[in-house]
């Protein structure tokens, strides 16, 4: 249970600290799928619904653009989905790897680490 505390206390703190860009992306993503319902003649809810489902890359099809403009407007939602997602995920990786090395015994970490490195090949 320490370990999990641990991490969700480096992960929220981490987070924190770029919450100002992650709002950034946020409100980009927002906007332009609002941006989007406007030319395609949606209602604000489901424009955010369809916003969010494009931008985490999901698209489940129920909904999608039919004019060249949104379709163009959707592409830099998704983009801008991925960036931010993959902050997320790096933010996770970042905060588990700092977990593991408070908790984590050494020189475990070092048998697991020589395990995972390629093996020489000896010429003959």
């Amino acid at each position: 249970m320490a370990f999990t505390l641990e991490f969700v206390k480096i992960f929220a703190y981490s987070a924190f600290l770029i919450s100002p860009i992650l709002a950034s992306l946020s409100l980009v993503i927002i906007i332009l799928g609002q941006i989007a319902a406007k030319i395609e003649g949606w209602k604000r809810g489901d424009a955010l619904y369809w916003t969010f489902i494009t931008a985490t890359t999901v698209g489940y099809g129920d909904m999608r653009p039919t004019h060249h403009s949104s379709r163009l407007l959707s592409v830099f939602i998704a983009i801008t989905g991925v960036i931010f997602t993959g902050m997320l995920v790096s933010i996770a990786i970042e905060a588990t790897s700092h977990t593991f090395k408070i908790f984590a015994n050494p020189d475990i970490i070092e048998t697991i680490r020589s395990q995972l490195e390629p093996k020489q090949i000896v010429q003959k």
